[in-house]
């Protein structure tokens, strides 16, 4: 199980931490940091902008990245696009996990390419809808599941940015969106068979509709089923399991064992959790 501590203060105490990234048994967790200390007021996304150039400090030249879909992992892109027109960063190569990233990394000159020429990446940073205790995510309430797990589950490296209202004891805890991706045949078919699953944690389930009130349909041309809970999924990859089985499901949101570290900005500061 990962561990995470906070400082408090007053004022806010930021704790820069030194990244130390590894793959490492479930088991095995540890905290690493280089204290620099700033008496400053920050704001939510201050703190989500230092949390993402933190994890931007991990790339080295020459290497493939996967880049994240959301507003967390946005800072992180435009993080990269900074350095290098800088020349701080030179020879990466970018593999995004959405058409909104790909039109942001493209407007900021990051060089992009696709899986079927580089099927492995270094390292990916994206965000997180829900991070519980042993790193596992609920990801995709931004609606780039699909891609996002195709190119993190390749990754050597996945780094989740975060902020601590994103922390759950239990995936689906929240309450809020656990997606799955669903061909749109028969997708009421599937919005049943979804729902009737998952009875016994009081799952809810609904059709994700856009600002018009239509059926919202992912980048891969699907439909989005989103499930919610009264109680915390008691085992995610028995979930995630079952999901995959039913006929007409693409993908879930269950992101299961792939996080090697976690980044978490809070109004107490920014700490680093580690696989």
């Amino acid at each position: 199980m990962a561990s995470l501590s906070f400082v408090s203060s007053s004022h806010l105490t930021l704790r820069t931490p030194s990244l130390t990234l590894r793959r490492t048994s479930p088991s095995s967790s540890s905290v690493s940091f280089s204290v620099k200390a700033q008496s400053v007021a920050l704001s939510q996304d201050d703190l989500k902008k230092l949390a993402a150039e933190k994890a931007v400090e991990a790339i080295k030249p020459g290497m493939v990245l996967g880049l994240g879909t959301g507003s967390t992992a946005a800072f992180a892109v435009d993080q990269i696009g900074k350095l290098l027109a800088s020349g701080e960063l030179h020879d990466i190569v970018g593999i995004p996990t959405s058409k909104r990233t790909e039109e942001q990394a493209r407007s900021l000159g990051i060089p992009l390419v696709a899986l079927d020429t580089h099927p492995r990446i270094d390292l990916a940073i994206d965000g997180a809808d829900e991070v519980d205790p042993n790193l596992d995510l609920v990801k995709g309430r931004g609606g780039a599941l699909l891609r996002e797990k195709m190119v993190e589950a390749v990754a050597e490296r996945f780094i989740v940015v975060a902020d601590d209202t994103k922390l759950v004891k239990g995936l689906g805890g929240s309450g809020l969106a656990m997606p799955v991706e669903v061909v749109q045949f028969c997708w009421k078919f599937n919005l049943v068979r979804l729902r009737d699953l998952f009875k016994e944690f009081g799952c809810d389930a609904k059709l994700r509709v856009g600002e018009g009130g239509e059926a919202y349909v992912t980048d891969n041309s699907n439909y989005i089923i989103d499930l919610y809970f009264k109680e915390p999924l008691k085992d995610g990859f028995a979930a995630g399991r079952e999901i995959g089985k039913l006929e007409g499901v693409v993908e879930h949101g269950l992101f299961l064992g792939m996080a090697t570290s976690v980044i978490i900005a809070g109004k107490n500061g920014v700490e680093v959790m580690n696989k």
